[in-house]
């Protein structure tokens, strides 16, 4: 069994694909859709069914062309979906909701996000998150790009029940690991790695290429074979080609040696100390 195929359990008990779909930037150019359309599907075919998407990636055209990606077969997706913090009030965070859902052509979403930390009380948005859940509209709910000092205000705010937390942790932003990891590990919230490959900026790194050409593989599916080697991690790269959702989907079978992982913590050292979490 692939990685793509394989999950982490959530403290809700139900299982997250360790290996996704971003679809950041998706569904913005009518001339790329069927592209796109076919690059996700294909990613469903391969085990990759967990999708990522978001209110805010092409005010909602992202969602529009997830919901034709998955039509017929929402069943077997893992569906996760964010709401933008300038929504994210108690009615607001509600009727934001609805409208993906709308957008999105299904009945529910397996994972909700507030997408960063905004200005409404985290208490309201949690309670909205609730009564979402109540009436069956989502699954469970989580936050992203909450640094450690966000998610101890999250705890104190009510929020025990948060699922997970999607950062932006590649091996070129190895900030998380130094204190907000070890925290999360602590509290069983798994992380969804977003821009796993930095958007293509690791594809040229030559210490990665090496690496690659030790296992003929490309440079992609080692950045996310790292990740993958993480505890409590999963990944959510994007693709707009089917072949590169291919090769993606490939990473959960490359196995990554001690010698690869020495050789790439030299090239990208982790953390000494604290570091603000970064966003994209």
């Amino acid at each position: 069994m692939t990685l793509a195929t394989t999950a982490i359990e959530l403290p809700s008990g139900q299982n997250m694909p360790v290996l996704g779909q971003g679809t950041w930037y998706l569904g913005e150019r009518p001339a790329r859709r069927r592209e796109e359309l076919a690059a996700l599907r294909t990613g469903l075919d391969l085990g990759m069914t967990m999708i990522d998407t978001a209110e805010m990636y092409g005010d909602g055209a992202s969602e529009e062309l997830v919901g034709e990606a998955i039509a017929g077969r929402h069943a077997d997706v893992f569906l996760v979906d964010k709401v933008l913090p300038s929504n994210a009030s108690r009615q607001g965070t509600l009727q934001a909701c609805r409208r993906s859902l709308q957008r999105l052509g299904v009945d529910h979403i397996d994972l909700y996000l507030l997408h960063w930390r905004g200005t409404h009380p985290l208490a309201e948005t949690i309670e909205a998150f609730t009564e979402l859940i109540d009436a069956g509209d989502i699954g469970q709910w989580g936050v992203s790009n909450f640094d450690l000092s966000d998610m101890t205000d999250l705890l104190e705010a009510g929020g025990s029940a948060c699922t997970t937390n999607q950062i932006l942790y590649n091996l070129t932003r190895r900030g998380p690991e130094y204190d907000l990891l070890p925290w999360l590990r602590e509290h069983r919230i798994p992380v969804m790695a977003y821009s796993p490959i930095e958007q293509g900026r690791l594809l040229g790194h030559p210490q990665v290429a090496e690496v690659a050409a030790r296992h003929e593989a490309t440079p992609a599916q080692v950045a996310l074979a790292w990740l993958l080697r993480q505890e409590m991690v999963a990944a959510i790269p994007r693709s707009s080609n089917p072949e590169h959702t291919r090769e993606n989907a490939e990473a959960g079978d490359l196995q990554l040696t001690e010698e690869d992982a020495a050789a790439l913590d030299t090239a990208f050292p982790p953390p000494a100390g604290p570091q603000p979490l970064e966003m994209l």
